[in-house]
């Protein structure tokens, strides 16, 4: 059995090579990140880096060094309804094979040990040191274990107990597709047959396509139905699903009371909760892989791993507020019964809310200090409501608007080596 290191990372994804790049910012220098699969290695994500994720990028001194197409524009759609909102700031769509193999190059130029083909079979938490061992029987301990190994995280796992709930599910699929420009498609059109969720089309380098759909867990859905809604959903754009390729997966919403520590355990990204209205997962890594950095290189300065204040120092963060709000709006929005209709049409119809969340989304502002134009949105509800329902219910009757691409070239390819896209 090796030594015990300080610090091992399960998963190295964005959102554990993130925490490795903070634990080397604090001058941690014994840490092994454990990775299950070789790089580059897929891995299915909508890819659109939202959110703060420039400002986690430069905060970390990591740098974006793969093709993007920045998608200055948001087109939002149910049914016969379609409305274009400005980012305050482009979303940079990427591949993320091409995102996590130059991340994890990154982090090993530090001389960050990152161990791939090493996936994780068990943890067991001892007085002085926690050990995990490999699925090759190997073991290895460390003081803190941090689980950045996605939704099927050991950590995780470990602590909930494995508990049983309903997880969102997210199909996609990228194929080739001439769009007709860069902006970044969110069409709730399936809410109207039963889906809670939207369907999405980003434009991706190389003249493709990342389509799918995700779905809020208020009702049961299965893969084949959903793979059925994606399908149908993408004629209206032009796009014939194909019939094999596409990608399921299962994720977790943030929850502000759920576990994501415990004494020499922490989550981060994935493992700790996605955000549960549009299922980012990119940004949310990053920025909380800054505060699990921080709590844990604290942790072994002081010797106190027991991390008792991890999930508050989460909770208060900037990105813990925005889940905790997209959270109380998703359960809004994505209810099981007919009162999705009220708050669709407050987001589709107030002339501020889709803007507001447009911003939210570019990370040029934070959604979560926003009260007074949130409570102003809500007052100006009360009274539109009946009105907006029924523009809603029109929305819904008109046929889907054609949404053909056209024979335009690819968009866009950028490859700066700049972390900022605006």
């Amino acid at each position: 059995m090796d030594r015990v290191h300080d610090v091992l990372i399960v998963g190295a994804g964005p959102a554990g090579a993130s925490t490795a790049a903070r634990l080397h910012q604090h001058g941690v220098k014994d840490l092994v990140v454990l990775e299950r699969y070789d790089f580059p290695r897929d891995k299915p994500c909508g890819g659109g880096l939202t959110g703060h994720c420039d400002e986690a990028l430069a905060a970390l001194d990591l740098k974006l060094t793969v093709p993007f197409v920045p998608s200055a524009e948001a087109r939002v759609r149910m049914g016969g309804f379609v409305r274009t909102v400005a980012m305050g700031r482009p979303v940079n769509v990427i591949r993320r094979v091409e995102l996590d193999a130059s991340l994890v190059a990154q982090v090993r130029a530090r001389g960050i040990e990152v161990r791939c083909d090493a996936p994780v079979e068990a943890l067991a938490v001892g007085a002085d040191a926690v050990t995990v061992r490999l699925e090759n029987g190997r073991e290895l301990r460390a003081r803190v274990v941090i689980g950045a190994d996605g939704a099927a995280s050991i950590v995780r796992k470990h602590l909930t107990g494995n508990a049983k709930a309903l997880p969102h599910r997210l199909v996609m699929h990228e194929l080739p597709a001439q769009l007709d420009d860069t902006a970044m498609v969110y069409d709730f059109t399936p809410m109207r047959t039963g889906m809670r969720g939207y369907l999405w089309v980003f434009p991706v380098t190389g003249g493709r396509a990342n389509v799918g759909v995700m779905h809020y867990p208020s009702s049961r859905k299965g893969v084949p139905e959903l793979l059925r809604v994606l399908r149908e959903g993408l004629e209206p754009y032009g796009i014939d699903l194909p019939a094999k390729g596409s990608r399921a997966w299962p994720v977790w919403g943030y929850h502000p009371g759920a576990p994501v520590s415990a004494p020499r355990l922490l989550t981060v990204g994935d493992a700790a909760g996605i955000d549960g209205l549009t299922g980012e997962g990119i940004a949310v890594a990053m920025e909380q892989a800054q505060v699990a950095g921080d709590t844990a290189a604290r942790g072994l300065a002081t010797g106190d791993v027991g991390f008792a204040g991890y999930r508050k120092a989460l909770r208060r963060a900037t990105v813990g507020r925005e889940l905790a709000l997209d959270r109380w709006l998703a359960r809004l929005l994505y209810q099981a019964g007919p009162g999705w209709q009220r708050w669709m049409s407050l987001v589709l119809f107030d002339p501020d809310v889709l803007e507001m969340y447009a911003a939210r989304v570019s990370g040029s502002e934070v959604l979560a200090d926003q009260k007074l134009r949130l409570w102003s949105a809500l007052a100006r509800h009360a009274v539109a409501s009946g009105a907006r329902r029924r523009k809603l219910r029109d929305a819904l009757a008109r046929p889907d608007q054609p949404l053909l691409p056209s024979s335009s070239p690819s968009p866009p390819i950028s490859s700066s080596p700049t972390t900022s896209s605006s």
